[in-house]
């Protein structure tokens, strides 16, 4: 292993400000989408405790889900819309509007006064959440070259385990402050606002999809006028329309769909449980709140790890074999977390967890990008990333209910792993290797 990765190119000197920045606006944004995602994880039950009525308490496990589901509902439904508008109005433009909208429904969701305005909050949160993701990837696939695109991808997806991290440590300190204090974590989520302004004065459009955009539009002039060729007709049609009609851009996002849907099924409906069945197994020994806060660290370490290993193997081994060797190590590492481990081998378990399960989503900001022309980059690989949010969507209602039938988190969440056999069996027939290639314009 070693002797492979010294094999990698380090990063290229000429690669300019403008690509550099971008990487960091796109961070900071996914930095505060994991935050907002996990801190749901973390406080949710406190947060239920609070909010529901004494005889809606013991079905805790389903309002759970349908928390977990609406937020991935939302998250679909602004990145679909979001991939569109990309392709349309920018990268630059998609991504500020993004932010604000997750800012701003973060913060109220610190003032739900009951379950169903905390649902509704999240919906909306989950649109700007999913509305961030694609715009943040696709400037910084068309900013950057071959040789180093997959570690900066790699290290773009890092941000949101980054965001995992934070939201651990900080819950860490403020949930001794009382059952309200899940609150304050969704107050500090209105900090990302101040994202926008070093988005507005700092990045900057990329070449290659004002290029596209330049080109949609003489396209749409010449169709008014009359003096449109075959050509033109294709650039100004509907992406979605061109996606749906293109055969192999079709087979393309029906396969990859089946990959995302593994990563996302695996995380929401998994990984979600492991500070609930941290604090499980430790609520006998009186530390269930601490187990909880150092298990959901422990996992957002892993994830780190993972998005920023991954991103780099995907320069070394390809993008194909990397995404395949991260659904097997899943698959493994969920198994034995939930069914072979307890005490302290299940906090190194969570982090193997983290790696693997958690760490595999850099496969979508790395691969993705690159296996789609500039002008239905945005909506091509939203569709396929948000889409599985929705078929995803069910998952955690459908955990939910397995842990109120089987009366503990364990067995239910080691029978949903085997999702990732999904993955294992579909990765090697999907896309092209793109390992080093310039993306197609």
């Amino acid at each position: 292993m070693v002797a492979i990765l010294s094999t990698a190119e380090p990063w290229p000197t000429s690669i300019g400000k403008a690509s550099w920045r971008a990487l960091f606006a796109s961070w900071l944004g996914w930095m505060f989408d994991g935050y907002e995602t996990w801190a749901l994880v973390l406080v949710i039950s406190p947060a239920l405790w609070e909010v529901l009525l004494p005889e809606q308490l013991p079905k805790a496990p389903i309002y759970t889900g349908a928390l977990l589901t609406v937020t991935l509902l939302g998250w679909a439904a602004g990145g679909i819309t979001a991939g569109v508008l990309s392709d349309y109005i920018g990268r630059k433009r998609m991504l500020m509007l993004s932010i604000l909208c997750y800012a701003i429904f973060a913060g109220l969701t610190a003032l739900s006064w009951n379950f169903w305005s905390l649902l509704a909050f999240r919906f909306c949160t989950g649109i700007g959440l999913g509305a961030e993701w694609g715009p943040g990837a696709a400037i910084v696939a068309e900013f950057w070259p071959p040789v180093s695109r997959g570690r900066a991808a790699g290290t773009l997806h890092s941000a949101y385990g980054v965001g995992m991290l934070l939201a651990s440590g900080i819950w860490l300190l403020l949930n001794p402050l009382g059952p309200s204090s899940w609150r304050y974590m969704f107050v500090i989520g209105i900090l990302p606002a101040f994202v926008l302004l070093y988005l507005r004065r700092c990045v900057e459009e990329p070449a290659l999809w004002v290029a596209a955009n330049r080109e949609r539009q003489e396209a749409r002039r010449r169709l008014e006028i009359g003096d449109a060729s075959p050509q033109d007709r294709e650039l100004v049609q509907f992406t979605m329309t061109r996606i749906w009609f293109d055969p192999e851009l079709r087979r393309r996002v029906g396969l990859l769909l089946l990959m995302s849907i593994t990563t996302v099924v695996g995380w929401w409906s998994v990984s979600t449980w492991i500070p609930q069945y941290a604090a499980q197994l430790s609520a006998i020994a009186g530390q269930s709140q601490f187990s909880s806060s150092m298990a959901g660290l422990i996992f957002s370490i892993g994830s780190v790890a993972g998005y920023l290993t991954l991103g780099l193997l995907a320069d070394i081994l390809g993008r194909k074999l990397t995404a395949w060797l991260y659904y097997l190590g899943a698959l493994v590492f969920s198994l034995c977390l939930f069914l072979l481990v307890s005490g302290r081998a299940l906090f190194v378990m969570a982090a193997a967890s983290g790696f693997f399960s958690g760490g595999q989503f850099a496969w979508v900001t790395v691969y993705l990008p690159e296996l789609f022309p500039t002008r239905v980059r945005g909506s091509a690989i939203c569709l396929v990333s948000n889409s599985s949010r929705i078929v995803a969507g069910l998952g955690p209602l459908f955990a939910g209910w397995l842990v109120s039938f089987f009366g503990g988190i364990g067995t239910a969440a080691a029978m949903i792993s085997f999702v990732y056999i999904v993955g294992l069996v579909v990765t090697p027939f999907a896309a092209p290797e793109t390992k080093g290639k310039a993306l197609p314009t």
